[in-house]
C-alpha cells in the first residue's frame, strides 16, 4: 500500500504540536502499544523522548517505503509493515491512530477491528482534523477522506466502548485552517507557514484550550475504553 502524501517530513518538524497532543494522550497509554499508521515514526519518538518505557510498542505502517525509513527507536519498538488486519487479537493495551483515520475510508468497521485487538480496559486512542467545513486542497492532497466534528467522531465509536475524552484542541490554530480552506487553497503549507503555527499559534493554543473549555479548535481528540468484564 503506498501512501499518495507528502506532508509527513514537513510535518516532523511540528515539536510543539506534537508534544501537545503527545501531553493529552500519554495518561491512556498502557504498557503495550499498537500505534496505527506510523509514516516515519515521529510521533513514536516524541511519545518516549522522556523516557517513558513500555513493555511493547508496536509501529504499523502499511507503505513499505516509509516503513523502512521508521530507524532509532528503542528496543521494545517493533516495526510492521501491515494494517491492523495483521494484528492478533487482545494484544495490548492501547491502540493509537494519530492523523490516520480520516484516510481510512470505512472508519466505523476500523474502530470495531480495533476494540478486538484491545485487552479489556484498554483504551482507543484517535486524534483527527476537525470540521468539514474546513475541507481544503490540502485535505484532499494527502488523501483524506473526511474531518470530523467532536459529534461525528464519537458517534464512530465502537458499539459497548465507553467514552472517556472527547475534546477539541488547538483553538487558534481553527482559524489558520479556516484561511487555507476559504482564501489561500493551497494544497501544501509551506515550511515557514509550519513554523510560524508550531512556534506561535499552539503555545498560544495549548494554554488557550483549557480556558475554552477544549470546545473549540482545528483538531478532535476522542478515547474510548473497553469494557473490564
Amino acid at each position: 500500500m503506498k501512501y499518495v502524501g507528502d506532508e509527513l517530513e514537513l510535518f516532523s518538524r511540528a515539536r510543539n504540536w506534537k508534544s501537545y497532543f503527545c501531553a493529552q494522550i500519554k495518561p491512556f497509554l498502557g504498557a503495550e502499544v499498537v500505534e496505527v499508521g506510523a509514516g516515519l515514526g515521529g510521533t513514536t519518538r516524541v511519545f518516549l523522548q522522556d523516557g517513558s518505557r513500555h513493555q511493547r510498542w508496536l509501529c504499523l505502517e502499511p507503505d513499505a517505503e516509509l516503513c523502512a525509513q521508521i530507524q532509532g527507536l528503542p528496543a521494545f519498538c517493533e516495526v510492521q509493515c501491515s494494517t491492523l488486519e495483521g494484528v492478533a487479537e487482545e494484544c495490548c493495551d492501547s491502540i493509537l491512530y494519530i492523523d490516520v483515520l480520516e484516510h481510512i475510508e470505512h472508519d466505523r468497521a476500523e474502530l470495531e477491528l480495533a476494540l478486538g485487538r484491545l485487552r479489556p480496559g484498554g483504551h482507543l486512542i484517535v486524534l483527527s482534523p476537525a470540521h468539514q467545513s474546513l475541507f481544503s486542497p490540502f485535505d484532499q492532497a494527502i488523501g483524506h477522506f473526511r474531518r470530523y466534528s467532536l459529534k461525528q467522531l464519537k458517534d464512530c465509536g465502537p458499539a459497548g466502548a465507553r467514552l472517556v475524552c472527547a475534546r477539541y484542541l488547538d483553538s487558534l490554530g481553527f482559524f489558520l485552517s479556516l484561511a487555507n480552506s476559504k482564501l489561500l487553497r493551497q494544497s501544501m503549507p509551506t515550511p515557514r507557514q509550519i513554523g510560524f503555527w508550531d512556534t506561535v499559534v499552539v503555545p498560544i493554543s495549548r494554554r488557550l484550550d483549557p480556558l475554552l473549555g477544549y470546545r473549540f479548535g482545528k483538531t478532535v481528540l476522542c478515547v474510548w475504553q473497553k469494557p473490564a468484564g
